[in-house]
């Protein structure tokens, strides 16, 4: 997870969970856009709004509903009423609406690429993925397989005799593309972040965080865990006796690890994040485990040093190498090797995976259709080459050029902010606009795609042809180390409904599929677009100035660039839309469950300032068109429409087991907070509804937050 710092506009919508996903994720690397345009500001769009549809349809509006009590229920109660949660989906809103459309697009773009195959250029991506696909469909030829795709590293952890011979494993698997109990990749250096070093990260769980292994309140998770753990194991012939012992150790295992790992709060913490040491400085750490040797195995020179970024993890790990009984980690090594292989085995092994970790865990009824499922795997492995053929289908030069525009009327209403600041020093705000001079934006997809020519697909061999693509992505990823950080990187495909930002190169990213409706839309109002994609631009530009933003220079350096006197002004404003989030209650029935305002604090702080921002450059849009400010469409002003397309866009409902999954480790705050947090800390919403002091949209001037 060394790309743990990019800051998504949500949840990824194209994976259930982390946790649950099979192997190393493909991390695209590719140029991108030249930095900023300088296009003059957009025109008013309102002229090429369709008279004969409405953009905005009030009729899913709840005028039962007071809009200044509860401004979510009166934009997206029918809808959600409407629109119950399918099946094989934990959620359903607006988001994953336009993901299943982006599904349904791939689905036909690799269907075909299947089909055509045998026939396409050799060696050609269009080739490559058809084989993925068509091997991933075969499941006739998986099942028949059974496990025995993983049994070569089953017979190589038996035969461990060792805490000597796991450190070897370990090392080897990762040279592999196959990395077991921690995390490692490249990324910036905190402190030189033109340079890319090696990362080290806590990892090993198969529980979302270490509160599962730990608070007494989990007991009953922690059994259905033990369940589908000996499970795992009995499938692949241990007996059921052994099974069950087996996987009592595995968790005492995991446990000790637990104690050893960050919670999600403290893991926001840039200090938390890197942790520079030299080669022989690390092998203090960990006497046990040799890192020249890995490096070495993964064919990696280091020369300084690297980031061993949670030391107290790395410490427990060691000491589990040294004290664990072989028995012990045998078991521990044998069941992540099933979980993790389970979704490319045969059908019981996925079944097995989806009981627990769909579910239990999450509440989803039913498994994705097949054909979901290896589109999935085939994102997770050739993500950015599936990007490619997308993007050549579904997104025009027009429509990046329209959004080119759009992300620059919204950087700069941004700098009129920083620039207007009544709490900031000059100092600061200098250090700011600096910082913002330096922000480079992204739109739709990389003008360079990267090269998939070292990786060979088979058409007949879905396992090998993962394994195939996990090693060949950790090796593309792992080259970087001791390289230029290149800026024009992609840390997300194009076919992907979401946006990011990443403090260490100062990149915003908008990927092609979130640059439509509901989002984005050439035929919309101002107020719809600024209200939709402006407030997504503005959301991924605020996070440059985030709690954890905020601790990077424009160059992507962790070094403090604030007066003591400016942070303490920000982390007062900071702390209290962390009492505001943390005094949501979200599921029903469960009082005690609240939002933990300090985990989604960075989220909550880019929907505030970018709400503000895309309101500001709605403004300015509308004064160069004095003639449209004052016209309503469909009876709505542009100041309402702008505040009514936001909260369309974080319509949407979810399980409850998810919901809960979501407070635990979720930077976000659930959809329907997000819909109400910013607009009601604006006097722009309430001027826009005519809400009075006291409604529930009308926050106390004394909680009333502005930061940005």
């Amino acid at each position: 997870m060394t790309k743990q710092y990019l800051k998504p506009l949500a949840l990824a919508v194209s994976l259930a969970l982390t946790l649950t996903a099979c192997g190393k994720s493909e991390q695209a690397a590719a140029p991108a856009p030249a930095p900023a345009s300088t296009a003059p500001a957009a025109a008013s769009t309102t002229a090429a709004v369709d008279a004969g549809k409405s953009i905005f349809d009030v009729s899913e509006l709840d005028p039962n509903i007071n809009v200044c009590q509860d401004f979510n229920g009166f934009v997206n109660s029918k809808w959600v009423a409407a629109n119950p949660i399918p099946d094989d989906r934990t959620r359903w809103g607006a988001f994953d609406k336009l993901a299943e459309d982006s599904l349904n697009t791939q689905h036909a773009i690799v269907d075909n690429a299947a089909k055509d195959a045998a026939q396409a250029t050799a060696g050609s991506i269009e080739q490559k993925i058809g084989y993925l696909y068509k091997s991933g469909m075969d499941e006739a030829a998986i099942d028949k397989a059974g496990f025995d795709p993983i049994k070569p590293k089953l017979d190589a952890i038996a035969a461990l005799k060792s805490g000597k011979d796991v450190a070897d494993y370990i090392s080897k698997s990762y040279a592999d593309g196959d990395g077991q109990v921690f995390d490692f990749g490249s990324g910036a250096d905190f402190q030189h972040a033109d340079m890319q070093i090696g990362y080290a990260n806590q990892s090993g769980l198969g529980l979302p965080t270490k509160d599962y292994y730990l608070d007494p309140k989990y007991k009953e998770i922690r059994g259905q865990y033990l369940d589908y753990i000996a499970k795992s194991l009995s499938l692949t012939g241990v007996s059921d006796a052994d099974a069950k012992k087996q996987a009592a150790e595995v968790l005492a295992f995991e446990t000790e690890l637990a104690k050893a790992s960050l919670a999600p709060v403290e893991e926001r913490d840039p200090k938390n994040q890197y942790h520079f040491v030299s080669v022989k400085e690390a092998d203090k750490v960990t006497p046990h485990f040799n890192w020249e040797n890995f490096f070495k195995d993964q064919g990696v020179t280091i020369d300084k040093g690297f980031s061993l970024s949670q030391p107290k993890f790395f410490a427990e790990f060691d000491k589990l190498l040294a004290s664990a009984p072989i028995t012990q980690w045998q078991a521990y090594l044998r069941f992540h090797t099933i979980s993790d292989a389970s979704n490319a085995l045969s059908k019981p092994f996925v079944d097995n995976k989806f009981d627990f970790y769909g579910k239990t865990l999450a509440g989803q009824p039913k498994q994705k259709d097949r054909w979901k499922q290896v589109l999935g795997m085939v994102n997770h492995s050739m993500g950015m080459a599936l990007g490619e053929l997308y993007v050549k289908q579904e997104f025009t030069p027009e429509a990046k050029a329209r959004a080119v525009e759009l992300v620059d009327n919204v950087r700069n209403a941004l700098k009129a902010r920083i620039e207007n600041l009544d709490w900031m020093s000059a100092e600061t705000k200098q250090k700011a606009i600096d910082k913002w001079n330096t922000f480079l934006p992204k739109i739709g997809y990389p003008d360079k795609w990267r090269d998939w020519s070292g990786l060979s697909i088979s058409p007949d061999d879905f396992y090998a042809n993962l394994q195939a693509a996990s090693k060949f992505n950790y090796d593309y990823d792992i080259a970087k180390i001791g390289k230029p950080t290149d800026r024009k990187e992609w840390g997300m495909t194009p076919q992907t409904v979401n946006a990011y930002y990443n403090p260490t190169d100062n990149t915003i990213n908008f990927p092609a599929a979130i640059l439509q409706p509901p989002f984005f839309n050439a035929k919309a109002d101002d107020a719809i677009n600024y209200g939709g994609i402006g407030a997504v631009i503005g959301h991924e530009a605020s996070h440059g100035f985030d709690d954890e933003g905020s601790q990077f220079d424009g160059a992507g350096n962790n070094v403090n660039w604030w007066t003591k006197a400016d942070r303490e002004k920000f982390d007062a404003r900071t702390d209290k839309l962390v009492q505001q989030f943390n005094d949501y209650t979200p599921i029903k029935d469960k009082p005690d469950a609240h939002v933990n305002g300090k985990l989604t604090l960075g989220e909550n702080i880019a929907d505030l300032g970018g709400l503000n921002v895309a309101y500001d450059a709605l403004q300015v849009a509308l004064k160069q068109h004095p003639e449209e400010a004052d016209k309503k469409i469909d009876g709505y002003t542009e100041d309402q429409r702008f505040f009514l397309n936001w909260a369309r866009v974080w319509r949407g409902n979810v399980r409850e087991k998810q919901a809960l999954l979501y407070l635990n480790v979720d930077p976000h705050a659930p959809a329907s907070l997000r819909a109400i947090g910013a607009p009601s800390n604006m006097p722009a919403f309430a001027t826009a509804f005519q809400c009075k002091p006291g409604d529930a949209m009308v926050r106390p001037d004394d909680k009333q937050v502005k930061i940005w």
